[in-house]
């Protein structure tokens, strides 16, 4: 926000909250604490605070700011695959540029999944390359655009399609419809047995193996309980 956007916002604040006395350096004040978000989020921000109470501080501003940005990015359901080429900070740095671009309402209420195709996304609003958020906006498409359409499935498991959650390749994997941070065991084994040239597990013998061990792991607790209680 400019010095003379600030002055903007002063005005505006002053003719919402009429009662609300303002000084000759308080637009100053005001620009500095205000200087990190643009005037159309604090514009926003001035009425929405503004139906709620008589008077508005700086401070409110902020805090309203900050829970709708918070409140895109949660809407954004912003799903970063990454590129397995890229270091760590590559990572972290792309992730930040898509996550301010959510919080900057520029890619709606959708998911920003490495599985769509590249035009989808980030899907902008209609003069969005030509405003305030040009930038931001050109930088989150090339953090996205970094996450590979195709992947190796012998390399990467979000490169072949999980068999426990029926997760597309190039998703992440889900449970209870909740992306997980990391893939199904069977995912990993499919890739490791995809490049050894072996064959794939049976799922659902494996569903049985494992039940079967979870089974005789509770039977063995219920043993050492019972065994504890007597002695």
């Amino acid at each position: 926000m400019t010095e003379e956007e600030a002055v903007q916002i002063a005005e505006y604040v002053a003719a919402a909250c009429p009662a609300q006395k303002f000084g000759e350096f308080t637009p100053d004040v005001w620009g500095e604490i205000l200087a990190p978000y643009a005037v159309d989020e604090a514009r926003a921000a001035v009425i929405a605070v503004a139906r709620r109470q008589p008077f508005i501080s700086p401070a409110e501003i902020v805090a309203e700011v900050k829970a709708r940005r918070a409140e895109r990015i949660e809407l954004a359901n912003i799903v970063y695959d990454g590129n397995p080429l890229e270091t760590g900070a590559e990572s972290a740095a792309a992730i930040r540029e898509i996550i301010r671009a959510a919080g900057d309402g520029l890619t709606g209420p959708s998911s920003i999944r490495a599985s769509l195709g590249a035009s989808d996304r980030l899907a902008l609003p209609s003069g969005a390359d030509h405003g305030p958020y040009a930038g931001r906006a050109a930088a989150a498409r090339a953090a996205i655009g970094k996450m590979p359409a195709d992947r190796d499935p012998t390399v990467d498991p979000r490169g072949r399609a999980c068999r426990r959650c029926e997760a597309a390749p190039g998703s992440s994997c889900t449970a209870r419809g909740r992306r997980l941070q990391d893939v199904h065991p069977i995912r990993l084994e499919d890739t490791r047995r995809t490049a050894a040239g072996l064959p794939l597990l049976d799922l659902d013998a494996d569903e049985a193996r494992i039940k079967a061990a979870a089974a005789a792991a509770l039977a063995r607790n219920h043993d050492q309980e019972q065994e504890a209680e007597a002695s």
